[in-house]
């Protein structure tokens, strides 16, 4: 039988969703931690990501219609 839970209290309409995604998440957090690749510092991922960021919009700079 499905619980049914308060929009206030809850992001999800039954418990089963709730108890569904806590599962989901939980895979993905033991996934996570069990991955062997070296760590990637704070500092070096942002800088990647600004020039990827400044990469797209100088395209979209010289090219509006560019993805």
């Amino acid at each position: 039988m499905s619980t049914n839970l308060s929009p206030i209290e809850s992001e999800f309409a039954t418990q089963e969703e709730a108890d569904a995604y806590d599962r989901w998440y939980r895979e993905k957090v033991q996934t996570s931690l069990a991955d062997q690749r070296p760590l990637i510092p704070h500092d070096l991922a942002m800088a990647k990501l600004r020039e990827l960021i400044d990469e797209k919009q100088r395209t979209r700079a010289s090219d509006p219609l560019a993805p």
